[in-house]
């Protein structure tokens, strides 16, 4: 019978395994988890959607930190998120702002490819969208922004 130690080591040996055959399949944690990259959040402190969203990051391994605002407004304009692409809430990540209820696979796909965009936005509170959940989901696009304009960055 094996002792304590040799069953604990085993049980490494066979964790090590899985997780390397969980890598080769694609079914490690997301780039975001791995990093635990930190996004600061600015919203209303009553928006129920907004708190759904900082709920989706954490599952999707961001630490996040809150801060509660009457008016976002002023973090928009600082962050240089064009008033078209307002949304509900705007959070900050690696030197990026993220407006409204971006997907965190978009923020991870951003933070990995680093293009020379001042941020992500998913204008207004489209259904579907991480947050926004309830009824039938409506397809929208994550759009790319900087002083320039604004493209389309992923399709939902």
């Amino acid at each position: 019978m094996p002792s304590d130690n040799e069953s604990k080591l085993e049980l490494r040996r066979l964790l090590l395994r899985a997780a390397g055959a969980a890598a080769l399949l694609g079914l490690a944690p997301s780039a975001g988890a791995q990093r635990a990259e930190a996004v600061t959040v600015y919203k209303s402190p009553t928006c129920g959607c907004c708190s759904e969203w900082v709920k989706h990051l954490r599952a999707n391994g961001f630490r996040v930190e809150t801060h509660d605002l009457g008016d976002v407004s002023p973090i928009r304009r600082r962050y240089g998120v064009p008033s078209a692409l307002a949304s509900c809430h705007t959070a900050v990540v690696g030197g990026y702002a993220i407006e409204g209820h971006v997907p965190a696979s978009d923020i991870v796909r951003l933070l990995r490819e680093r293009p020379k965009i001042a941020g992500l936005s998913v204008p207004g509170m489209v259904i579907g969208s991480p947050g926004m959940e309830q009824g039938t989901p409506q397809p929208y696009a994550t759009l790319a922004f900087d002083e320039r304009g604004y493209r389309v960055f992923a399709q939902h």
